[in-house]
């Protein structure tokens, strides 16, 4: 039930388990040991040695070898693995969990890790699941944090409650159906997006930020976003994505749209493309109040550049990544506003430039005039809807391995940049989440 409140739970009572070391789970164990909980913790077992080592000097964090002896003794478990391995892990190590837990899951597709949790764990379990709708690096504070009361009382709710509060997030309340649907309307083809964008460049052997043609505010958002999500673990897109079988209509759709909207620019059918975009821009934008801002200004986007090509030598672009987005989330029925409550840093901010590009007056027929008129970004474009279609096809037939071999070729290819980007991208991030924050308010 939402409206139940935080149980006081005496912290000297009740273990938190953590079966999964990666980068999320060490962030619940350092935020959650620092406000006083008591962590059992464990990663695959040749990294017990290493992480012993790591966490000797932390007294509310206990290294054991795996989850058995973690399930035995928390009481309250969280899996923190790949969407990709939930089945197998949960088989290992449920049917070891202490009696009467409470067992949640921190993937980020929840139809997979719910089955599981159903399928291996023993019936007096209870279980809350949990997703923190941001990366490793995002201050908690705010942002989405989506609770699934899926076989569990009240009580056993309020105590998780209890646990994620030092988090300062905004908790969301839904099924694991829902939460599934939002993720994928959310985040599905805007992960699609910022990788092919990564891949086109590499394919092109372009570092955007040296190109005049990549310089002002969009291109900002763009390269710094695209760097953010190679420089993370590529799990973590493959399972939301891959695992997610509402993920797929999106990201087919999205790569469709970038097909069709390429084929019209090339073909110079300016009636037909102007009439598609103008559509989509009235079923996405068309229901915003007039008192509505814009979530993100001229200034704000020029703030955080990597670039030291001076702005005036900026080239107009055909933005045909931005124009595909909306022409998705039109033939889907997509109305992106619905789910800022549960929202994605990213997603924000992806929404932000794509409102920009669409409400800014002038620039969306300015964009329109260079897809059908100016040869400048042609190569990019090509590039980008091959890369569009090529990841549509290793998600949909469930490739991890190509998937991984796919992001990780891009992320050495842009590596030597990540640490600059990273700590633009924290700013970023911050500051739009505010100005987004406030807008969605508006």
């Amino acid at each position: 039930m939402v409206g139940c409140k935080n149980q006081e739970i005496d912290k000297s009572d009740f273990q938190i388990g953590i079966i999964g070391m990666g980068d999320m789970g060490r962030m619940y164990a350092h935020r959650l040991s620092a406000a006083g909980w008591s962590i059992n913790a464990c990663d695959k077992q040749e990294k017990f040695d290493v992480l012993e080592k790591e966490y000797k000097e932390n007294p509310n964090i206990r290294i054991l070898k795996n989850g058995h002896y973690v399930s035995r003794i928390s009481d309250y478990i969280i899996y923190s693995v790949e969407a990709e391995n939930i089945s197998n892990i949960v088989a290992a190590y449920g049917p070891s969990t202490k009696l009467g837990a409470i067992v949640g899951g921190q993937t980020s597709c929840k139809a997979p890790e719910i089955s599981a949790f159903e399928k291996y764990l023993p019936d007096d379990v209870e279980i809350v699941s949990c997703h923190s709708l941001h990366g490793p690096n995002v201050d908690t504070r705010g942002q989405p944090l989506v609770l699934i009361q899926h076989r569990a009382s009240d009580e056993s709710l309020s105590k998780v409650k209890a646990v994620l509060s030092c988090f300062n997030s905004q908790f969301v309340y839904l099924t694991a159906i829902e939460h599934d649907k939002i993720t994928a309307d959310t985040q599905a083809a805007t992960h699609a997006a910022f990788l092919s964008m990564g891949v086109a460049w590499h394919a092109n052997n372009q570092f955007p930020w040296e190109v005049s043609r990549y310089v002002g505010g969009i291109e900002n958002v763009k390269i710094n976003i695209s760097l953010r999500i190679y420089s993370n673990k590529w799990h973590v897109y493959a399972g939301l994505a891959i695992t997610n079988p509402a993920a797929h209509e999106q990201i087919l759709q999205y790569s469709k749209s970038v097909t069709e909207l390429f084929t019209l620019m090339i073909e110079h059918r300016e009636e037909e493309l102007r009439e598609r975009i103008y559509k989509a821009k009235e079923a996405v934008f068309g229901g915003l109040p007039k008192s509505h801002r814009l979530l993100l200004s001229d200034d704000l986007l020029e703030q955080f550049s990597l670039s030291n090509v001076p702005p005036e030598s900026r080239t107009p672009n055909s933005h045909l990544s931005l124009l595909g987005m909306v022409d998705c989330w039109w033939k889907l029925g997509i109305v992106p506003y619905d789910h800022m409550i549960c929202s994605t840093p990213l997603f924000r901010i992806w929404l932000g430039v794509t409102e920009y590009l669409f409400q800014k007056p002038g620039l969306l027929d300015d964009c329109i005039k260079v897809a059908l008129h100016n040869d400048t970004f042609r190569a990019d474009d090509l590039e980008f809807t091959v890369a569009a279609r090529s990841w549509s096809d290793i998600i949909v037939y469930g490739e991890f391995k190509l998937y991984q071999r796919k992001f990780e070729a891009t992320q050495k290819y842009f590596a030597p940049r990540f640490a600059d980007a990273t700590k633009l991208g924290n700013e970023m991030i911050k500051t739009i989440f505010e100005k987004t924050k406030q807008g969605s308010q508006t």
